[in-house]
C-alpha cells in the first residue's frame, strides 16, 4: 500500500515560515559574531594614570591663566574706552550747550536787524533829537554788526568741533564694543579650561585623589629643596662679600637671600610685602583684583599700589615695568614671572620663595619660586 505522507524533503524545499526563520536565526548569529569581533577589535582606550591626569589639569591650569591675562587686558581696554567714551559724550553735550547759546544770541540779533532794519541814515539822522545821538546810535550798530559776525564765527566753529567730537565717540564706541567681545571670548575661554579640569578631577577615585596628593606633596618638596639650596648659596656669598672676600661672590648688588637696598625702594618694598603676607589664605579667582581674593597679578598690582606704584593690570605688561634683575640676584618685594608664556607672576621674600595666588582651588601663600619654570624677574618702583 503506498504511503500517502509527503516526503521530508518537500518540507524544507518548500517555501514557508519555517524556512525564514532559520534564515533569519542564522543572519542574527552572524550579527552577533562580527559584532563581538568588532568590540574585540577596538577595545575601550585605557584609563589615564593619575601621573597623566595631573599633567592635564596643570595644562588646562596654565591655559586658564593665559585665558585670564587676555581677560584682564581686555577689561583694561573695556574700561578705558568707556572712560574716554563718557568724556566725549560729557563734551559733545557741553558743546551743544554752548551751540544753544549762540544760537540764542544769533536770534537776538535778528530781531534787532529786524525791528531796525527798513531805517536808512538819513530817516536815522532826521529821528535823532540831536546828532551825538546819531553818532552813539550808528557807533552801537556797527558794534552790533562785528558781534553778529563773531557770533556766527563762533557758532560754525562749534558745529564744526561738536562734529568731529560725535565721530570721535562713534570710533571710540566702536572700540568698546570691540573689547567688550574680547572680553566676553575670554571669560569663555577661562571657565571651559576650569570646567575641563573640574571634571577631570570629578571622576578620580579617592586612591587616585590621595596619589594626586602625593604627587603635589612632591613636586612642593623638591620645589623646597631647591630654594633652600639656592639661600645657602646666597648666604655663603654673603657672608664672602662682608668679609671682603670675592671668590663666587655677586659684586654688582645684593643677593636673593634677603639683603635690601637702602632708601626709598627698601621701604617701598617692605610696605608691599606687608600687604602681601596680609592677604594670605585668600582665594585665588581668576580677573580678581581683591581685597577679598586675588588672581596672580591681581595680588602683585594690588601689593604694590598699597606701596604707592601703579603697576599695570596683566602679567604682560608688569614684565616690562621697572628694571631686570638675574635670580641670583633676587630682593625682597621683586616680581618673578613664570613659563614662556608669562602667565603667571608672584613676589619674592627671600630664601627662594614667594607669595602668589597660584590657582583656582588655592589660596594665596608662600611657595617656592622653582616650582614653575621662571621666566625672568624685575624690580618695581
Amino acid at each position: 500500500m503506498a504511503s500517502h505522507r509527503k516526503p521530508r524533503t518537500s518540507v524544507l524545499t518548500s517555501p514557508g515560515g519555517r524556512r525564514t526563520a532559520a534564515g533569519l536565526t542564522s543572519a542574527a548569529l552572524a550579527s552577533v559574531t562580527l559584532l563581538s569581533q568588532s568590540a574585540d577589535a577596538a577595545p575601550r582606550a585605557p584609563r589615564p594614570t593619575i601621573e597623566e591626569v595631573k599633567q592635564k589639569v596643570d595644562g588646562l591650569y596654565r591655559q586658564a591663566e593665559v585665558a585670564t591675562q587676555k581677560y584682564n587686558a581686555a577689561k583694561e581696554r573695556a574700561d578705558h574706552q568707556r572712560t574716554t567714551v563718557d568724556g566725549l559724550l560729557d563734551a559733545a553735550a557741553e558743546r551743544a550747550q554752548k551751540m544753544n547759546d549762540t544760537r540764542r544770541e544769533l536770534g537776538t540779533f535778528a530781531s534787532a536787524q529786524y525791528r531796525t532794519g527798513g531805517m536808512n541814515p538819513t530817516a536815522q539822522l532826521m529821528l535823532a533829537k540831536d546828532p551825538q545821538q546819531f553818532f552813539d546810535r550808528s557807533h552801537l550798530m556797527e558794534r552790533l554788526t562785528s558781534r553778529q559776525q563773531q557770533a556766527v564765527s563762533d557758532y560754525e566753529e562749534q558745529a564744526a568741533a561738536a562734529a568731529r567730537q560725535r565721530a570721535e565717540a562713534g570710533r571710540s564706541l566702536e572700540r568698546l564694543q570691540a573689547s567688550q567681545a574680547s572680553l566676553k571670548a575670554s571669560k569663555q575661554s577661562v571657565q571651559q579650561k576650569l570646567a575641563e579640569a573640574r571634571q577631570l578631577l570629578s571622576r578620580l577615585t579617592v586612591q587616585e585623589k590621595a596619589r594626586l596628593a602625593e604627587l603635589e606633596r612632591q613636586k612642593e618638596a623638591a620645589a623646597k629643596r631647591k630654594a633652600e639650596e639656592e639661600a645657602r648659596r646666597q648666604q655663603e656669598r654673603q657672608r664672602q662679600q662682608d668679609g671682603g672676600g670675592t671668590a663666587g661672590g655677586d659684586t654688582g648688588g645684593s643677593t636673593g637671600g634677603g639683603g635690601t637696598t637702602g632708601g626709598t625702594q627698601s621701604t617701598k618694598a617692605e610696605k608691599a610685602l606687608a600687604f602681601a603676607r596680609a592677604q594670605i589664605g585668600k582665594p585665588y579667582v581668576w580677573g580678581a583684583t581683591g581685597p577679598s581674593s586675588y588672581d596672580c597679578s591681581g595680588l602683585t598690582q594690588a601689593a604694590w599700589k598699597a606701596a604707592g606704584v601703579d603697576l599695570p593690570r596683566t602679567t604682560w605688561d608688569q614684565v616690562k615695568v621697572g628694571q631686570r634683575v638675574a635670580t641670583s640676584n633676587l630682593q625682597p618685594g621683586d616680581l618673578v614671572f613664570f613659563f614662556d608664556d608669562i602667565s603667571h607672576v608672584g613676589m619674592y621674600i627671600g630664601g627662594g620663595k614667594m607669595i602668589h595666588a597660584p590657582h583656582p582651588g588655592a589660596d594665596v601663600r608662600e611657595e617656592s619660586i622653582y616650582y614653575m619654570p621662571i621666566y625672568g624677574s624685575v624690580r618695581p618702583g
